[in-house]
């Protein structure tokens, strides 16, 4: 098969199997046996071909019958097998018709003359076998990459067919297509259903397993204001949603859109594997005549034209492609485009931003520190109360631990929001102050036991001063979470020859220390986004191919600036517009599992592209020699070109990592 019509497969865009999918429209392409899923006219043609050589053999079976039948008999032969020569050419005649008219030279064009030569010798049942091989290994090559395209639709699951609405009027419950559906309906989801729209909860209270879209390993509750996401499962209670969107403008319709259009795009690589097709065809060409000219040996130049090929390199190279951004969507890693998988495979540096990727983003208390006459019980309820209606991510933080301490919060009576110094409340007759040094020292409260509590205060912690009727309760020190994953991401890249590097825009104490913690050498602080893409660029300049690791909208210019932008699932809406990729499960180690499924793949193609070339040069070396006849070329020729195809497929089926983790689910 040529270099273009593989091309044209691999965008899914091919007319092949369409007529298969009309009669085979009730089945899923898991339930399609193999030869079910090939169309019927190339189906039907190797079968042709097939008889038509069989009953030639059958012929010369004959024996005595055979003598006594004479001439006829040898003509009979020749002229079935022309008929199976000219019946099964057909799509190489097509092939080859197509690129003199594109003025080019591709491997059917080749075949061409040599079948043509070998017809003119009176190679009958050569051509019949050659070509027989060939549809038979294309059949073999389609189905592959069919495969490939069933896998990436596969990843995410298919949504539910039908919706069931309710009808506002009258409460009435109708399922309909959900193509038809629109933002504004109320849909009820039932437990155990897989969600086929967006949309916000209106009523009910439920668990949904959303890790394909979010990343998150435990179910999330869901009641009335929480978003609810396309492609995620609902699990234990009947849900009332309000439909945002529909099809491809929800979230999981997002993702698979990004997956289908990484699997039309072609990577630099591929060039590559056609420009040696190219080649190829032109060697073999010239080595064909130099056999000619000394040898005068019509059948050898003939082997030498039917042995060589690079099919196998330019269906093997779009395949590898295809299975590795299929597994690397598996291991939580969105890739827009397949070039990118590439740059993946030769990233040398890869700079991470600090909050939001390096950490979670979202601020915890990690000490409650109390003076002799406060327990931290009395503390971190004085504390809840005052921050109960701020939304400020240290208030947050304190909520939140009070929460899990099972400290109770009441509504303080009277509540006043200073920004940039704190908060100060009343509750039955008592003040409670929650802020900074500076709030404190307008309302004459003494801190100056806060020292002996910040011994060990570190660098990238935040202290909260807590104060209770004029006398100083205690400090609650509040940090950014390290993302657990961070400091084993950082070893493994390590392990990968691959350098690491932290920018970010926060005091130097601060990142030094969370780069300490990490596991990163290098780090610069106090950045702007104008710097950080400076700083990229400085590095590109000394050779080095750059990955950004970011999630913030300041991360935006240095994603763009990068040769391979990588932005957190969990991050602005401006960061994942400027990434290449996206790491959809929030977890960086699946951007270390995506480049060594990236380093694989191009191992892979690099094989292919060697393995090629070995097997055309030492096969047109034996055919020049007379040590090959048409027929043998044929069996290397096809025999080669499916060993590359399989070894590309390879990547299509999931990694061990990932079957293992399917297994403990």
């Amino acid at each position: 098969m040529s270099t273009t019509s593989v091309q044209h497969e691999t965008t899914g865009s091919s007319e092949h199997a369409i007529d298969t999918k009309k009669n085979c429209a009730n089945l899923t392409p898991e339930q399609l046996t193999l030869w079910a899923r090939v169309e019927r006219e190339d189906l039907a043609r190797i079968k042709i071909v097939a008889a038509l050589i069989a009953s030639s053999f059958a012929m010369n079976s004959l024996g005595d019958l055979a003598i006594a039948i004479g001439s006829f008999h040898s003509l009979a032969s020749n002229l079935i097998l022309l008929a199976a020569g000219i019946i099964g050419s057909k799509p190489i005649f097509s092939e080859a018709k197509e690129a003199i008219v594109e003025k080019r030279m591709n491997m059917e064009l080749s075949m061409v003359i040599a079948l043509t030569a070998a017809l003119a010798i009176g190679e009958f049942l050569t051509v019949a076998l050659i070509i027989l091989f060939v549809l038979i290994a294309e059949e073999i090559e389609k189905l592959t990459l069919e495969k490939g395209r069933q896998s990436i639709k596969s990843l995410l699951g298919d949504l539910p067919q039908t919706i069931s609405i309710e009808d506002p009027s009258n409460g009435t419950i109708t399922n309909i297509d959900v193509n038809t559906a629109h933002p504004g309906q109320i849909a009820v989801i039932k437990p155990g259903s897989r969600i086929a729209i967006d949309g916000v909860v209106v009523s009910g209270h439920s668990t949904v397993d959303q890790s394909s879209i979010t990343g998150e390993m435990l179910p999330a509750i869901k009641t009335s204001g929480k978003p609810i996401y396309a492609g995620t499962i609902n699990q234990s209670g009947a849900l009332r949603v309000k439909i945002e969107s529909t099809g491809r403008e929800t979230a999981y319709g997002k993702l698979l859109k990004t997956i289908e259009e990484a699997e039309k795009s072609q990577a630099p690589i591929e060039n590559i594997a056609d420009k040696l097709a190219g080649y190829l065809v032109y060697i073999a060409l010239t080595w064909a005549a130099v056999t000619f000219l000394c040898t005068k040996d019509l059948p050898a130049t003939i082997s030498v034209i039917v042995v060589a090929g690079a099919c196998g390199v330019a269906a093997g190279t779009p395949l590898a492609i295809l299975g590795a951004i299929g597994q690397a969507a598996r291991a939580g890693v969105i890739l827009k485009a397949g070039q990118h998988l590439e740059t993946l495979a030769k990233v040398q540096t890869i700079i991470f931003d600090k909050t939001g990727t390096l950490t979670t983003g979202q601020a915890a208390v990690t000490k409650v520190l109390t003076t002799k006459e406060f327990t931290q019980q009395t503390l971190l309820s004085a504390a809840a109360t005052c921050e109960l209606y701020s939304e400020h991510p240290l208030s947050i933080a304190i909520k939140l631990k009070a929460s899990e301490d099972n400290v109770r919060k009441e509504a303080p009576e009277h509540f006043s929001y200073l920004p940039g110094r704190g908060i100060i409340c009343q509750l039955q007759g008592h003040q409670i102050i929650s802020g900074n040094r500076k709030l404190l020292a307008e309302n004459n409260i003494d801190f100056s036991a806060s020292d002996s509590l910040t011994e060990d205060f570190s660098s990238g912690e935040t202290g909260v001063l807590v104060a209770l009727d004029k006398k100083l309760a205690g400090l609650i020190l509040i940090a950014d979470q390290i993302r657990p994953e961070a400091h084993e991401t950082a070893v493994q890249l390590k392990a990968l020859n691959i350098r690491t590097v932290l920018l970010s825009g926060d005091s130097e104490q601060a990142v030094a220390t969370i780069a300490k913690q990490v596991g990163i050498a290098e780090y610069k602080a106090a950045m702007l986004p104008a710097e950080k893409s400076a700083y990229i660029k400085l590095e590109q300049s000394r050779g080095q191919s750059v990955a950004m690791v970011g999630d913030g909208i300041n991360d935006a210019p240095a994603l763009i600036t990068a040769n391979i932008g990588i932005a957190i699932g969990s991050g602005s809406d401006i960061a994942l517009e400027s990434a290449d990729a996206m790491i959809v499960k929030n977890n960086l180690l699946n951007l270390v599992d995506t480049i060594k499924i990236a380093k694989r793949c191009y191992g892979i193609i690099w094989f292919n592209f060697i393995g090629t070339i070995i097997v055309d040069l030492v096969g047109m070396g034996l055919a020049s020699s007379g040590h090959l006849n048409p027929l043998a070329a044929a069996l290397i020729h096809v025999g080669s070109e499916l060993l590359f195809i399989f070894n590309s497929a390879r990547l299509l089926a999931p990694s061990r990592k990932q079957t293992n983790e399917t297994a403990k689910l």
